[in-house]
Parts: structure tokens; C-alpha cells; sequence
């Protein structure tokens, strides 16, 4: 359904003096297909850039540099107005916080109707069945359309926030770190209403964490970021199961689970930024592997079985 070529996406910063600024490649390089139907899960730390991913994926972030495909056309290569209609119902996105992403002075049925009345989808009595069938989707009771969200709990919320995503029945579900500022059992109802509604519905979802675990278990691919760039991606049952760059090593011995004993990786050596990543691999400069050859160039893609790719010069055996 989507399909990002070669990708880069970089901002000014406010660094490097008054006549030239740094830059911040937020982005470099990146090539990423989203199916019909399947759960991309990207993973990674904080400032790797996986929301300036999602807004790519959204549209609401031009790439500098790369392209965009939606359905087999660019999507900038499109008029403004086919942008908005075709391309802007095929696709919602879930933010992270709720509480920040819904209008706190519009009671929650205007705000699913908001994109019903923008798109002018069906009459006055087809937009509240709507409604109402929105909020029997995410399993809300009707009195909540009359509520504001701020009397609403922080799992409601996000269902309202994941219901107007719904409202004009995209392919494709964006979801930004839904669950990160919700506690541990509302976190699993969102997560498992999310589920459900991809098996009922078809959708497509990338879901974007920083919580490998989680991601894991939720999607059927697994991609995995560290400043800009995707080091590692594949099925994401091959990628539990054999990570190759030493960076989902290190991300999946910081996260315990039940079912696998792993050594705790501690990374050490300096974090680079992104006004001056390294020239070489990303991550050579914490990398307990890296050495000489890792410094010069980023590495090739090396292909294994089943999609399984990754971008490393000493992989894991």
C-alpha cells in the first residue's frame, strides 16, 4: 500500500553559527513497504526517529530527499486536492498522548464527526450512526459522546483517539506510541482492542514503540531504527528469534521476558547526534563488535531467509 524509497528527511537546528546552520538528519536512507492487511512494528529509542517516520508514513512530513509511493503513484507527485481525499481517508493515525490529541472543548461526538462533516461523508443521520457505531467499535458506552475528554480516563481516551482514527474507514492505522502513557493493564486493553480490530476490520497498522517486546509479539515485521536509519528488519518472529545487528541484541536484553533467559547487554562509549552522525555504521560508536571497517562506511544490506535484512559487518552467529 505504501512503499518509502530511499528516504531522508533533514531539519535545520539552531546550531552551527548565524550564516550556516547544522543539520539534523532525522532520517537517512530509509525503505520500508507497508502491506495491505499487516502490522509493521518499528522499534527503537527515543530521538531515532520513529515519529518523524510516522509522519512521513502519514503525509504530513515531506521527505528532503527520496520517495514516497501510495498505491504505485508518489504521493508528492499528486495534485493537493487528490493528496487530501485519496490519500487522506486511506490513512489515520493514532497520537501518543490522547490528552494532548483530542480538543478539550468539544464533547467527544463532535469530535467523530469532525472528519465525517470535513470529508462530507453521508448525510446529518448517516454521520450520528456513525458516531454511535464508532463507539460501539472501541467499546464505549453512548453516554461518553457527551462527555468531554477530560472527564474521560486515560484508556478512554485513547479509544476515542482510536476511533476517530477509524471514522472514515482507512486501510491503514498509524499508531505513534499509543500505549506509553497509559499504565500496565489499560496499556493490554488498548493493545488487544487493537488486535481486534485489525482481524475484524483488515486493516493495516505500523506500530511505533520503543518497547521491542510488545512490538514483537503485535506485528507480523519487524523493523528496527537507531539514528535515522533502519538496522535490522524481517518477519518478526525471525527477528525474536535470531537478531542479527547487535543494536536488537541490546534492545531485547533491556527488556526481561517470561518465556526467555537473556544476558543483560550494557552499551557504553558516547551516544552520537544527529547534526553530526558517524560516516560509518550508527551505532559503531557503542557497538562492543565495531572496529575500523565499521567506521569507514555504512555497511550493504545482507540478505537472510524469509525478508529477514540487516545492515551489520559482524552480525551475530
Amino acid at each position: 500500500m505504501i512503499e518509502l524509497d530511499g528516504v531522508h528527511v533533514r531539519h535545520r537546528a539552531r546550531s552551527g553559527g548565524v550564516f550556516r546552520r547544522d543539520a539534523v538528519h532525522a532520517l537517512t536512507g530509509v525503505d520500508l513497504k507497508v502491506g495491505r492487511g499487516e502490522i509493521v512494528g518499528l522499534v527503537g529509542e527515543s530521538g531515532c526517529g520513529k515519529s518523524t517516520l510516522a509522519r512521513v508514513l502519514t503525509g504530513l512530513q515531506r521527505p528532503t530527499e527520496g520517495t514516497v509511493t501510495f498505491r504505485g503513484e508518489d504521493l508528492w507527485g499528486m495534485p493537493a486536492a487528490r493528496r487530501r481525499t485519496e490519500f487522506g481517508q486511506s490513512v489515520g493515525v493514532v497520537f501518543q498522548d490522547a490528552s494532548t490529541a483530542l480538543n478539550p472543548r468539544l464533547p467527544v461526538g463532535r469530535i467523530l464527526r469532525d472528519p465525517l462533516d470535513v470529508h462530507r461523508r453521508g448525510n446529518e443521520r448517516e454521520r450520528e450512526e456513525r458516531v454511535t457505531e464508532l463507539l460501539d467499535l472501541v467499546g464505549l458506552p453512548g453516554h461518553v459522546r457527551e462527555s468531554l475528554p477530560g472527564r474521560l480516563s486515560g484508556g478512554q481516551r485513547q479509544r476515542v483517539a482510536i476511533a476517530r482514527a477509524l471514522a472514515l474507514g482507512p486501510e491503514l492505522i498509524v499508531a505513534d506510541e499509543p500505549t506509553s502513557a497509559l499504565d500496565v493493564s489499560v496499556r493490554a486493553q488498548v493493545l488487544n482492542l487493537l488486535v481486534d480490530l485489525r482481524e475484524r476490520l483488515g486493516l493495516g497498522m505500523v506500530f511505533i514503540s520503543h518497547d521491542i517486546q510488545t512490538v514483537r509479539h503485535l506485528s507480523d515485521r519487524l523493523a528496527v531504527l537507531y539514528l535515522g536509519r533502519i538496522v535490522e528488519e524481517g518477519p518478526a518472529r525471525a527477528v525474536g528469534a535470531a537478531p542479527s545487528h547487535p543494536y536488537t541484541e541490546a534492545l531485547f536484553s533491556a527488556t526481561p521476558s517470561l518465556l526467555e533467559t537473556t544476558e543483560r547487554i550494557v552499551l557504553t562509549g558516547p551516544v552520537p547526534t544527529a547534526t553530526h552522525p558517524p560516516r560509518g555504521c550508527p551505532f559503531s560508536t557503542r557497538c562492543w563488535k565495531a572496529d575500523a571497517a565499521c567506521e569507514e562506511t555504512f555497511p550493504a544490506v545482507t540478505e537472510g531467509g524469509e525478508g529477514h535484512r540487516w545492515h551489520c559487518v559482524h552480525p551475530a552467529a
